[in-house]
């Protein structure tokens, strides 16, 4: 008679998860040592699957470790957020190409409702509910294209984590009519239009990135 093979659980999968969310909302703040033996007491679960989580994480470069001083919440520094936002540029530019040949109303309809509550000229944007609705914006234009190579290009070099890690790097009023833009070429199913306006609302972060690590650099 033939044994069943019993699937044990990934207990290291749920406390990946959330050591993650208290890296992005920064209740983990970056450059922190991440002490274990708390940690691990605060979330009420064993050393084993915690380092296994940090392993997952360090791999996705949100947490370091460094020799002889432990474990610490990785600070992203001007050189790595360049290379976030050359990704970005390429990627974000096929995203928007893909979904303005899509033409999915529903994505409009979401895409238009992140931006059109700031789109009031009288009332003051609040930052952190814009830097919300930017985040989802730029998931929603990599999700919608159904393109899950793409998908998983975000998902394994942690592009979109980073994102949310680095903040705004521009202000709301100058990246809202950009974001805009971005959504009326994808409404006009015109896929050159949408992906240069995609990929320049990322320049122009990239190139103010680039002017201050020159200013670093001189």
């Amino acid at each position: 008679m033939s044994r069943v093979q019993i699937e044990q659980p990934d207990l290291s999968k749920p406390i990946y998860d959330k050591v993650k969310a208290m890296i992005l909302s920064q209740e983990l703040k970056p450059g922190q040592k991440i002490i274990q033996e708390k940690l691990s007491a605060q979330l009420g679960v064993s050393r084993t699957p915690l380092a296994k989580a940090l392993q997952m994480l360090e791999f996705e470069l949100l947490v370091e470790s460094k020799p002889r001083r432990g474990m610490y919440v990785k600070d992203i520094d001007l050189q790595e957020m360049l290379e976030v936002f050359e990704c970005r540029e390429a990627l974000e530019g096929m995203a928007a190409r893909k979904l303005a040949e899509l033409t999915n109303k529903d994505t409009i309809k979401r895409m238009e409702a992140l931006i059109t509550p700031f789109m009031n000229k009288d009332k003051k944007i609040v930052t952190t509910k814009y830097a919300r609705a930017d985040e989802k914006f730029h998931q929603i234009l990599i999700d919608d294209t159904g393109n899950k190579v793409l998908r998983r290009l975000f998902v394994f070099g942690s592009i979109h984590d980073k994102i949310a890690q680095m903040g705004l790097v521009r202000p709301p009023e100058e990246t809202l009519e950009e974001h805009i833009k971005i959504v009326e070429a994808i409404k006009e199913g015109d896929g050159d239009k949408a992906a240069e306006a995609a990929s320049m609302h990322v320049r122009r972060s990239r190139e103010l990135i680039e002017k201050e690590i020159q200013k670093i650099d001189n």
